[in-house]
């Protein structure tokens, strides 16, 4: 998240759709809506309503189902109203009530003078929690931006990097034109998520599907190629370095060494690939993408090279070729 801050209000105002929908709304407390998010998690508080309040993780979201709400209408009918002026006195960022159940009016007047926001949502306890730990999960997750280009060919996420002209946008417009699909050109927002995936997507939604091509422009890709053509978000399998052929640099051939890069500590497949006149580099980028799915399925071309290789040289065929082509070579 950086230096900026995640309020209740923000969380309120999330465009989601979908299975992402929080379908939160804000019936009490509304100054508390400033209050600050910081820990991507939940807190069910059955055990503080009944006055235990040892490890109360005060810093998360409290949650109120059916079993909460229950035991505060309970406490109201008890004229028991201690444990829940106590509850609201800690600094808990909001508290949400599931199933569209309805507080007490004790507990939404404490909430309004402990300036505590209590919102509602329709959802049901489980998939309400499971769906805020996803969206919490994706916010609070480690970020940063690159510049590149990040597509989708064949399924696999494949990030495009290197100096500026170096031809990634050109490469990319070409991929898109062979039935591929753009993600983000330019700036590329990376994000981990659940400690071993990197997600990418554009820094700016609004931009992320326009394209720079010298001597052209601005293109849109959506609509010169249809929405089919464009993904908002992708995981990055593998990041592909595009440089300048240098002819004094050895690259590499066979395969057999897989490298890495480290993004936001996960380590990512990463190849160099050299560019010059001549080479045909979106139909280069489908192959490694099609490799790098055989690798995931568990076939390791060069690998599978390399021990055919050694079970040529064992059955005595490479000796009787070398021997053969010495003999020719001596007349």
């Amino acid at each position: 998240m950086g230096d900026k801050k995640f309020t209740v209000l923000d969380l309120l105002e999330l465009d989601l759709q979908g299975h992402d929908a929080l379908n939160l709304r804000c019936i009490a407390g509304r100054r508390g809506l400033t209050r600050e998010l910081t820990v991507p998690d939940i807190n069910r508080p059955g055990l503080v309503l009944s006055g235990f309040y040892v490890s109360f993780a005060y810093q998360r979201v409290q949650v109120f189902g059916r079993g909460e709400a229950a035991y505060l209408h309970k406490l109201h009918d008890e004229g028991k109203t201690e444990n829940v002026s106590k509850l609201l006195s800690y600094n808990v960022p909001c508290c949400v009530f599931t199933h569209n159940l309805e507080p007490t009016e004790e507990f939404l007047e404490i909430a309004e003078e402990k300036h505590c926001a209590v919102l509602q949502t329709e959802l049901e306890s489980t998939e309400f929690s499971s769906r805020l730990l996803r969206v919490m999960a994706n916010i609070f997750a480690p970020k940063k931006t690159m510049h590149g280009v990040l597509v989708e060919v064949y399924g696999v996420g494949i990030l495009l990097a290197g100096h500026s002209g170096v031809g990634k946008s050109e490469t990319a417009l070409e991929l898109v034109e062979r039935g591929h699909r753009l993600v983000a050109d330019d700036i590329v927002e990376i994000h981990c998520v659940n400690g071993n995936t990197v997600l990418g997507r554009g820094a700016n939604t609004l931009i992320s599907h326009h394209m720079e091509i010298r001597g052209l422009g601005i293109v849109n890709v959506a609509q010169l190629y249809g929405v089919g053509a464009i993904r908002h978000q992708k995981e990055v399998q593998l990041v592909v370095y595009l440089e300048e052929w240098d002819a004094n640099k050895v690259y590499d051939r066979i395969g057999t060494d897989q490298k890495t890069v480290d993004l936001l500590g996960v380590k990512v497949p990463c190849l160099e690939i050299p560019v010059k006149p001549g080479r045909n580099l979106p139909i280069i980028l489908e192959a490694a993408a099609m490799n790098e799915r055989l690798k995931n399925m568990g076939y390791n071309s060069a690998r599978d090279f390399n021990q055919n290789v050694l079970k040529w040289i064992e059955t005595g065929e490479a000796q009787t070729t070398y021997y053969n082509a010495s003999g020719d070579d001596a007349y």
